[in-house]
């Protein structure tokens, strides 16, 4: 029996995918597989029965992603799942930034009482007058899944679209519509266009990227939109930006106190992947890829081990799951082990990611106690699993 921790409230329609092999548990040390949203896991001591940690969301801010790679904890997380959701908030945004919706909003409460409202409302909406959308040039930073559907629904709405990715992939590229032009300095992405909506992670390379430098080169009224990660953002630069007039709106979805500040600053309190539909696709999403990797140790969306589908466990044969330092001779050391015991390896794949490897076999029978012990003394070895 696999049992299941969820530290977070996860939607049913995930939990319900669970097969009959595995049982929710509220205790966390027997936990097989843990299933999050935002609790914070830093000063967490994980269970040696823990095999994976699923993140019902795109974001992993909140788990300690290297150590559970050094303890041979797979964590994973749901890209795209969300995508819909936040590509749906940020079309909102475009318009709370072009048309003056929250000011007008606010003045009809503040003049609520008034018998004249109607007539007085003719009058006021010349101060909350915008522009439209149609025709003008948004620029995408990140063309991830959530930046590709943000380009393709603001092409069909009439808008000029550039986006900026110097790391798109070949999938990416396919769901990117023909119609967006593909920008290869950022600098232009500033230069060029009336609004501009970031979609990249928060990473050493990004954060505060939208610098006093970025603001400079926008276009004077420009829009700036962050739906993404409030740290990409150097707040002292957009304030300052904020009140030359340089940029007219920034439209976060990052509730800061920095922020809160800003004359000119549309702020929403994270409700970018909060939909119902959202929360249920990550989580279908993310029971999927554990019950794969508890099941049959392939892996797919971890963020900190690569890659790795060997299929379904065949049947009787045995299969074995090694985590280990991404160093030389180590897979050369583990058939070894193997071939000292007189196992037959059927099926082998080995998959690195940075400082991690991980090595996947199918054995022609069961995994020896020996070998595997022999394993579990090889020096940058850091956990072996027989998956079956």
């Amino acid at each position: 029996m696999h049992y299941i921790h969820c530290l977070n409230n996860i939607s049913k329609y995930g939990t319900d995918l669970l097969p009959e092999s595995y049982e929710l548990t509220d205790e966390f040390d027997k936990a097989t597989g843990i299933l999050v949203r935002s609790a914070a896991m830093h000063d967490m001591e994980f269970p040696e029965s823990l095999l994976a940690i699923g993140r019902a969301g795109a974001g992993v801010n909140n788990i300690p992603i290297d150590r559970c790679a050094e303890e041979g904890i797979v964590v994973f997380n749901t890209p795209g799942a969300n995508a819909n959701a936040v590509k749906e908030i940020v079309l909102c945004a475009l318009l709370l930034g072009s048309r003056g919706i929250v000011d007008g909003i606010e003045w009809c409460r503040e003049n609520a009482d008034d018998e004249n409202i109607a007539k007085a409302a003719e009058k006021a909406k010349k101060a909350f007058a915008g522009r439209e959308i149609l025709g003008k040039k948004l620029g995408v930073i990140g063309l991830g899944a959530i930046g590709a559907e943000v380009a393709n629904a603001a092409i069909d709405l009439g808008m000029d679209v550039y986006g900026y990715d110097p790391y798109v992939s070949v999938g990416a590229a396919w769901r990117m519509s023909s119609a967006a032009h593909h920008v290869t300095n950022i600098d232009d992405i500033f230069r060029e266009c009336d609004y501009i909506t970031i979609h990249v992670p928060a990473m050493e390379s990004t954060i505060g990227m939208i610098d006093s430098h970025a603001c400079s080169l926008m276009k004077d009224g420009a829009v700036f939109l962050n739906f993404s990660r409030d740290t990409l953002v150097d707040n002292a630069a957009m304030a300052e930006a904020l009140e030359s007039g340089k940029v007219h709106a920034y439209i976060t979805d990052f509730a800061v106190p920095e922020v809160m500040g800003m004359e000119g600053a549309i702020v929403l309190p994270h409700l970018g992947a909060s939909t119902a539909e959202a929360e249920d696709n990550c989580a279908m999403m993310a029971v999927r890829e554990l019950v794969d990797y508890i099941d049959n140790g392939n892996i797919k969306n971890s963020v900190n081990y690569p890659a790795c589908d060997m299929g379904v466990c065949p049947e009787g044969a045995s299969r074995v799951a090694v985590f280990h330092d991404n160093i030389p001779n180590m897979v050369s050391q583990i058939t070894t082990a193997f071939g000292e015991g007189g196992v037959n390896i059927d099926n082998l794949t080995n998959k690195s990611k940075g400082d991690h490897a991980y090595t996947l076999l199918d054995l022609s029978q069961a995994a020896p106690d020996e070998a595997i012990g022999k394993l579990r003394g090889i020096e940058g070895i850091r956990r072996v699993r027989v998956v079956k």
